[in-house]
């Protein structure tokens, strides 16, 4: 027998296990379900679930072995029963039937429309796990994206291909500053063939519609494909959210040709869910109750944006999460941290001031951003100009520290400077408008505005040369 009879034959015997069916769960744990004395089936495998009304269910392989499997089912086990329960186990991995038509749609966390209308012609079958990218095929994030706000065009720029999170907190209005950014983000000097996807898990509705409602309102509606796992769904559901989204911006970026935003919210509930899932199969927790492969899990999922050699689209992805009790240190966004390009990092009290959006510039940052500014890319001065911000506002906090202690009254003259110069910083750098598009120059003259509050010899970041160009004190 030659090798590719063989070939066959495992093919054909394949076809024939596929088409087995199981009958009788052993154990039925929460969304989970597991079957003894099955053939020989694979990780993810993808399995048909029927329950005793004769309705089918999906499900995957969560773990295998020659004793018995563990199936996740995605639509809960509601109904299910140990002896009338049967399985089709498919022997392929879960996939995703991609298509440029799904822009505009609004879908379920597994790629099935929510908005009543017909499932899209696919163009291609996709495993949603994704396929590794070669890392020498990788071509360097350079290219600046302008999203119209200040502090993040002139602090922590966002670049293309970058992944890039807002570490936020309950109530603060991270929603808005995505809305925002997916409404006026641009790159300047090249083709804005933008596409945006949107992936929800365990939000709120009122969330969900708001995001719709701020595209339809900018009529970037028809360029959105959003998949929506909601609070009321099954919380296994959310696991598989942001796979069936990237499945879809990877064919649009790298099929297509787009420069494609994903927008990822809440990971947190992300997280959440797979704790939930480790409890429920008995793994040994790590910190926090989470599971031992938290970090290579987010990883999975944040190493799937970037740009390829020979390929014109991109994949650059916004994760929002929200930090439990505001805290930095909080396993989520503590690993977010370590596989990401930087953060931007939402703070609770200048939100209770009123500004918006409210960053905090110091623990912020962006890891790509010095590859993508200055001379030829936004202007020459970016580079120093933002060092020299940050250096000042840090120098304030240290000031705002000492008058807490003695009192503005014994401040020195400089120290006030600095208390103005921290003010305006804040009313007028940081915060802006919602609907408020600034360009990059304008972002860099009102920081420049913010500067001449000080006196020039406190400016010991920038040249000579720039100070005397752009440097308005004493005016």
């Amino acid at each position: 027998m030659t090798k590719n009879d063989d070939t066959l034959l495992k093919d054909s015997d394949k076809s024939l296990l596929s088409g087995r069916e199981y009958r009788g769960a052993s154990r039925i744990d929460g969304p989970l379900v597991y079957m003894r004395h099955t053939h020989p089936v694979g990780y993810n495998e993808l399995v048909e679930i029927i329950a005793p009304d004769g309705s089918i269910r999906s499900g995957q392989v969560l773990d295998t072995s020659d004793d018995a499997v563990c199936v996740q089912c995605f639509e809960g086990t509601d109904g299910l029963n140990l002896p009338d329960t049967k399985m089709h186990f498919l022997g392929e991995p879960l996939t995703l039937g991609v298509s440029e038509k799904m822009l505009g749609r609004v879908m379920n966390g597994l790629g099935k429309p929510r908005d009543g209308a017909e499932i899209p012609a696919a163009e291609d079958e996709r495993d949603v796990n994704g396929v590794p990218m070669n890392p020498t095929s990788r071509e360097y994030p350079r290219d600046f994206i302008q999203t119209g706000i200040s502090v993040i065009d002139g602090m922590m720029t966002l670049i293309q291909g970058q992944k890039l999170p807002i570490f936020s907190g309950n109530g603060m209005e991270h929603n808005q500053l995505a809305a925002q950014i997916v409404r006026q983000a641009k790159v300047r000097g090249g083709k804005s063939d933008f596409a945006i996807v949107f992936a929800a898990m365990g939000v709120k509705y009122d969330v969900a519609k708001y995001f719709i409602d701020s595209f339809e309102e900018t009529g970037a509606l028809d360029n959105v494909a959003m998949f929506l796992s909601l609070a009321d769904d099954p919380s296994l559901e959310r696991t598989i959210t942001p796979k069936t989204a990237l499945t879809l911006a990877e064919h649009l970026a790298f099929d297509k040709g787009k420069q494609v935003l994903v927008i990822m919210t809440d990971m947190t509930n992300y997280c959440e869910s797979l704790r939930e899932i480790s409890t429920q199969r008995g793994e040994i927790p790590s910190r926090k109750g989470y599971p031992g492969y938290l970090y290579s899990n987010l990883a999975e999922l944040y190493e799937r944006s970037g740009k390829i050699q020979g390929k014109t689209g991109s994949i650059t992805q916004l994760p929002i999460l929200t930090m439990p009790n505001d805290d930095i240190s909080h396993p989520i966004p503590d690993l977010t941290g370590y596989i990401t390009e930087g953060q931007i990092v939402f703070d609770r009290d200048m939100h209770g001031r009123g500004i918006y959006p409210p960053i905090n510039c110091l623990p912020s940052l962006s890891r790509l951003m010095k590859d993508g500014i200055g001379d030829g890319m936004t202007r020459s001065d970016h580079p120093h100009l933002s060092n020299q911000l940050f250096a000042s506002y840090s120098k304030v906090q240290d000031v705002r520290n000492l008058a807490s202690v003695i009192g503005e009254e014994e401040l020195t003259e400089l120290d006030h400077k600095y208390m103005e110069f921290g003010e305006f910083f804040e009313k007028r750098f940081v915060q802006q408008r919602f609907d408020e598009d600034r360009s990059i120059e304008e972002t860099l003259d009102l920081g420049w505005e913010a500067l001449s509050i000080l006196p020039a010899e406190e400016l010991q970041r920038l040249t000579d040369e720039e100070i005397e160009e752009h440097y308005k004190g004493g005016e």
